[in-house]
């Protein structure tokens, strides 16, 4: 039961991220909600690769082969990482040359100030 709870809560997350970029009006807080659904998808794969018991797959000569952990979520894991931070660092250079041309960050305004 208790293993189930954390993705539930793993995927609860995810929601507050898209319910940040679906109500918010602030450039700044949907930039955070992006980034809170990309670290709930994130926690995701790392508990989905997950095994109780289970060791590093690193192994060395005699030694014995047990349960191991799959490491191919981990290193898509630190892909995203790196693709997220080139998205977030992309989004605040638009937010802030939004800014320079609006004075604001609230979408609504910019919208009504675009044309």
């Amino acid at each position: 039961m208790i293993s189930y709870l954390i993705y539930v809560l793993c995927f609860a997350l995810f929601l507050v991220g898209v319910y940040g970029i679906l109500t918010k009006r602030d450039l700044i807080k949907i930039i955070l909600a992006t980034g809170i659904m990309g670290y709930s998808a994130n926690l995701f794969l790392i508990l989905f690769a997950y095994k109780k018991g289970a060791l590093y797959p690193i192994l060395s000569k005699g030694e014995e082969v047990k349960a191991m952990v799959d490491p191919l979520p981990q290193a898509l894991v630190l892909t995203s990482i790196v693709i997220e931070l080139g998205i977030t660092a992309m989004l605040v250079a638009l937010a802030i040359k939004l800014y320079e041309r609006y004075k604001t960050f609230d979408i609504t305004k910019i919208r009504r100030l675009s044309g």
